[in-house]
């Protein structure tokens, strides 16, 4: 079972039913899913991010999870974060690669007020401390701002990849040791 995390401002929760109206509301913006997948779309009605949310709650893993992204002061929801097995690329289906990847959406009303940074290093923290020897994100080469995300939670920019989702990403990864 998925347990909540928290910061100074936010509380990493489990996903409910009832935030499908956030996540559609998130989801269906191109500029949040541009960066997302080889083909980018974005969320076409409100069944499929309740779909989404019974995924989400379906990943029953110890350390791997899901989480809501909720502000404390007002319980405002401002995003995902996520740590998850990363398929490899090859044959579709994808099949997992065996590594970890940490990644982070948030709605547009949020940001650039360092959300996705609080949240990710409190995950990843968790993360390392529960054993996993390495974490890596992947993100789109366009994708600045992500860029900068991860190298503020101390992770290494490793060049670009195509290991995983069969397609070009710039890799970052946590520091050996």
């Amino acid at each position: 079972m998925q347990s909540s995390l928290s910061t100074d401002r936010l509380l990493l929760r489990p996903w409910a039913t009832g935030d499908a109206d956030f996540v559609y509301d998130m989801y269906s913006r191109w500029e949040v899913q541009r960066y997302l997948g080889r083909v980018p779309r974005v969320l076409p009605d409100l069944a499929e991010a309740l779909a989404m949310i019974e995924r989400w709650k379906g990943l029953d893993d110890p350390v791997h999870g899901i989480w809501a992204i909720e502000r404390t002061q007002d319980r405002q929801l401002v995003g995902t974060l996520l740590l998850k097995s990363i398929p490899a690329s090859g044959e579709l289906p994808l099949v997992p690669s065996g590594d970890t990847e940490i990644g982070w959406h948030l709605h547009p009303d949020f940001w650039g007020q360092g959300y996705a940074t609080e949240a990710a290093s409190t995950v990843l923290e968790m993360a390392l401390a529960s054993g996993l020897e390495q974490v890596v994100a992947v993100t789109n080469p366009a994708n600045t701002a992500s860029a900068q995300v991860c190298r503020r939670i101390g992770l290494d920019h490793a060049g670009q990849t195509d290991r995983y989702y069969n397609t070009t990403c710039e890799l970052f990864v946590t520091s050996p040791g």
